[in-house]
């Protein structure tokens, strides 16, 4: 009986990190995950879900510390997905959109540690298991890297916007190791993090619904699949068509 698979993702404990480790979890794979929350009681009991590392991402320490936790739990064996998922878009002190005249400057610091450091750091940190693996990269973005969107912050939209860039050149230089990356980039996606506000929005998805959190792991599992084996530098727009406009 071969070994199973070993998916390491980041931005676990709800949404779209969630209904991504179940989704790979269904399948068979071992997972590995970390974000700023311990995981839900009721995952706890997922026999796949064999470590989850509580981290802030964002702090340079508990990153690094993140990195040597997982590869001490590899062993030196092969690790054939990274799922770059973890961000964040803050609010000002009274709930505005960070943008680039209001709120704190440091705050952008803080939201490009995590939505676009993060994910280089862990791909450097983890390079070598992936490479024994041949195995795959995939960088959650966003519909607000692309277009103005009126809820997302111009701080996170920009992080976005900039870890699609460097979806495109990791493509590159990780296809020297054997290893694929793509990005995924939701539109509406009905999380916790949905207000009513966003009917508003509903206009304009040709679809006319929001997604749900499995319309994204889905996408992420195809992509870190043997079906993908020849796509690499894609960035797949999950918005029920929304980008279009």
């Amino acid at each position: 009986m071969s070994e199973p698979k070993t998916l390491i993702l980041s931005g676990a404990s709800r949404g779209i990190g969630h209904a991504t480790v179940q989704r790979f979890s269904a399948a068979g794979w071992r997972v590995i995950t970390c974000s700023r929350e311990p995981i839900p009681e009721e995952c706890k009991a997922d026999p796949n879900w064999t470590h989850h590392i509580t981290t802030d991402l964002a702090d340079h320490e508990s990153r690094a510390a993140f990195v040597r936790s997982a590869n001490e739990i590899l062993d030196g064996g092969p690790l054939h997905a990274l799922v770059n998922n973890a961000g964040m878009s803050p609010k000002t002190p009274i709930k505005e959109r960070l943008g680039c005249l209001n709120g704190d400057i440091a705050g952008w610091y803080g939201v490009f540690e995590l939505n676009f450091f993060a994910p280089l750091v862990l791909a450097r940190g983890f390079a070598s298991g992936l490479a024994r693996a041949k195995g795959a990269i995939v960088n959650v973005t966003s519909i607000a890297g692309h277009a103005v969107h009126p809820f997302a912050g111009s701080a996170y939209s920009t992080s976005k916007a900039a870890l699609s860039g460097l979806t495109r050149e990791m493509a590159v230089e990780f296809a020297q190791l054997g290893v694929r990356v793509n990005a995924v980039a939701p539109g509406e996606i009905e999380t916790a993090m949905v207000s009513p506000d966003y009917d508003m929005l509903l206009p304009r998805i040709p679809l006319q619904r929001m997604g749900q959190p499995r319309d994204v792991a889905d996408t992420v599992f195809w992509l870190c699949s043997p079906e993908a084996n020849y796509v690499t530098g894609t960035e797949v727009f999950v918005t029920g068509g929304q980008h279009l406009y």
